[in-house]
């Protein structure tokens, strides 16, 4: 997956976020909506991981396609 990819998948989950949010407003969002969200928050912390880690690579030398996408449990687990 190339940085492009990522920053692709990056945009089509904060579309889904964003729409998600819009129709919450107001009214607040159903439990499927709720758990959905949540997902997707996780799933775009993932893939700014994956960003952040095949640029890091990339500075240093290494191939940015040795980047793995690490666990949700481990990227949640970040402190600021």
């Amino acid at each position: 997956m190339s940085d492009q990819d990522i920053l692709a998948r990056v945009d089509e989950l904060v579309s889904e976020e964003r729409a998600l949010r819009e129709r919450g407003t107001g009214r607040g969002l159903a439990e499927d909506e709720r758990l959905r969200l949540s997902e997707l928050e996780v799933r775009l912390d993932q893939c700014w991981d994956l960003l952040r880690q095949r640029r890091a690579r990339a500075e240093f030398g290494d191939d940015p396609d040795g980047a793995t996408p690490r666990p949700a449990r481990e990227v949640e687990g970040y402190q600021s």
